[in-house]
């Protein structure tokens, strides 16, 4: 695991935006997963500075919220405002418009999923670099604390009840995200930072530790104020 420390916010959505560049720029690394929040907007936003990196490169949701996609709470819909109709590449947004019940577009994104990414080794599809966020409750994508999406052991993409937040998010499972060739975790801000030490430091068990300590290759990109409360 890396951790590099920035100091301040925008700092790391520079350094955030010119490692996605390099990474989508070598043979073979097409895809790329995203998450919603705001130090991924700034992230995303930058990149657009660099619109040769992204031709022809297909993006897909981590998680995302249950409405459609013109919907201010949508992360597509972030996604397509701060880069995607901006640029030549390709958003694929969770299939909510096509209607359905959460399950079922859950089920329908999955199976484009399978498509859109390459196979590993396995047969399964393995997703190249992944952009996730983290909560102050140790939530990453939409894998809450006590959620049932926590427990699923057969499926890449699921929808997920959030009983906190009294709403359907639709998620990547825990075995999907451990597949990505490379996960890189954006965390900004004062209100992260006991939650950073506790996974960093301590390994405590929280969705985000979970799914850091299975990447193959992980990053953490921390501005000075989330990396406060660690011990180096």
């Amino acid at each position: 695991m890396q951790i590099r420390i920035f100091p301040d916010a925008p700092n790391l959505a520079e350094a955030a935006a010119a490692d996605i560049a390099g990474w989508l720029s070598l043979p073979g690394n097409r895809t790329i997963g995203l998450a919603g929040g705001s130090t991924p907007r700034a992230t995303y936003q930058l990149l657009r500075e660099s619109p040769g990196a992204l031709a022809d490169i297909d993006a897909w949701m981590t998680d995302e919220r249950f409405v459609p996609i013109d919907h201010p709470d949508s992360n597509a819909g972030m996604a397509a405002a701060a880069l995607f109709d901006h640029v030549d590449a390709i958003l694929h947004p969770c299939p909510i418009e096509e209607g359905g019940e959460p399950d079922e577009v859950a089920e329908r994104y999955e199976e484009m999923l399978a498509t859109l990414l390459p196979q590993g080794a396995d047969g399964r599809p393995q997703p190249g670099l992944v952009v996730l966020g983290l909560g102050p409750d140790g939530h990453t994508a939409s894998l809450f604390p006590g959620s049932p999406a926590l427990e699923v052991a057969d499926r890449d993409f699921v929808a997920n009840w959030v009983e906190e937040k009294g709403e359907w998010r639709l998620t990547a499972t825990f075995g999907l995200l451990a597949r990505a060739r490379r996960i890189m975790f954006l965390v900004s801000g004062e209100s992260k930072a006991d939650i950073v030490a506790d996974i960093v430091d301590r390994d405590a068990a929280h969705p985000a530790s979970r799914v850091a300590n299975a990447a193959r290759d992980g990053v953490w990109l921390l501005d000075q104020a989330a990396a406060s409360k660690l011990s180096f």
